[in-house]
């Protein structure tokens, strides 16, 4: 990544807040396009509240949210999504009453350059088969391969997941992160959150420690295998 080059998404001083609750205290970051970067650290770090507060899904908050040059950080959730950023949230969303076609067809197309229902399914097989079974019947697995397969066919080009190897068994987080290296070579830009390092060191370009509300520090991809005890230390590993 060259110095000049224009962040893809820039946020400064981010402070959000949950009723009293103080949770990010002045967040720093950037992500350039094309890259994979995550946001690592504790149980109630604030990783979570950062995604949220991109997508304008916290009520109160302050900072600079700038995404293709423009503050975005007094948008609404809707408006924010209409930008080309979508969410994967940690709970995944899936309506367990609609089946999976439903649920895949939720999220409204928001640009040119979604992915068709064959390329999809060639990342999430396990998919292809179950398109006509309810949502609530799916594993764990598999409604995690439903929540960011539906956002990968709306045309957005930054993928916002949080926590997508929660719960998940290894067989299925090998295949979410076959997955995702596939959406790497097609030049979408991630923001992961994740507490597995193992997962996020074989993916991401750059990492980025998050402690009470605030990044701590920062390594890149052919910095961590020194700094392993240092990243270990910040996630009580």
């Amino acid at each position: 990544m060259t110095n000049d080059a224009v962040p893809l998404l820039e946020v400064s001083g981010l402070n959000a807040w949950y009723a009293e609750s103080h949770v990010l205290q002045g967040m720093d970051f950037r992500l350039f396009e094309g890259e994979v970067v995550t946001l690592l650290g504790r149980n109630g770090a604030g990783k979570s509240t950062t995604l949220k507060s991109i997508m304008g899904l916290v009520a109160r908050r302050t900072g600079s949210i700038r995404y293709r040059g423009n503050d975005i950080a007094g948008s609404a959730p809707e408006e924010v999504a209409a930008r080309g950023i979508a969410f994967c949230p940690e709970e995944r969303g899936i309506f367990a009453s609609l089946t999976v076609r439903e649920n895949f067809l939720l999220p409204p197309v928001v640009a040119r350059g979604g992915m068709t229902d064959p390329e999809i399914f060639e990342l999430f097989p396990n998919l292809r088969g179950r398109f006509n079974n309810d949502g609530g019947k799916l594993s764990g697995g598999e409604q995690q391969m439903l929540a960011i397969a539906r956002i990968l066919r709306t045309g957005a080009n930054l993928l916002l997941l949080d926590e997508p190897t929660e719960g998940i068994a290894p067989v299925i987080i090998k295949q979410i992160h076959h997955a995702l290296v596939a959406l790497r070579q097609r030049r979408f830009t991630i923001l992961l959150v994740e507490q597995n390092l193992r997962f996020a060191s074989k993916l991401a370009d750059r990492h980025y420690i998050v402690e009470e509300g605030v990044v701590v520090d920062h390594l890149d991809a052919s910095q961590l295998a020194a700094g392993k005890d240092r990243v270990n230390s910040y996630l009580g590993l």
